[in-house]
């Protein structure tokens, strides 16, 4: 977070594209966290969403849908 939400979102590109990492639920929450930060709100609650779909732990899908509902509205 030193250089912003914006170079974190350019690192966070860099690990998609290298395909190494498995496309976890925890880096759409984080994609979704940094949108939220630069107000990209409808991008954010996308992110949230995703993140929600992809995790198997009902707390966290839980926290990510109402995230995602709180940066949506």
């Amino acid at each position: 977070m030193v250089h912003g939400p914006a170079a974190g979102l350019a690192l966070l590109s860099e690990l998609e594209a290298d395909r190494r990492p498995p496309r976890h639920h925890r880096l759409f929450a984080v994609r979704g966290q940094l949108l939220e930060l630069l107000g990209q709100s409808a991008e954010a609650a996308a992110a949230y969403r995703e993140a929600a779909a992809r995790t198997v732990s009902a707390p966290e899908r839980r926290y990510l849908a109402e995230r995602a509902g709180r940066v949506a509205s």
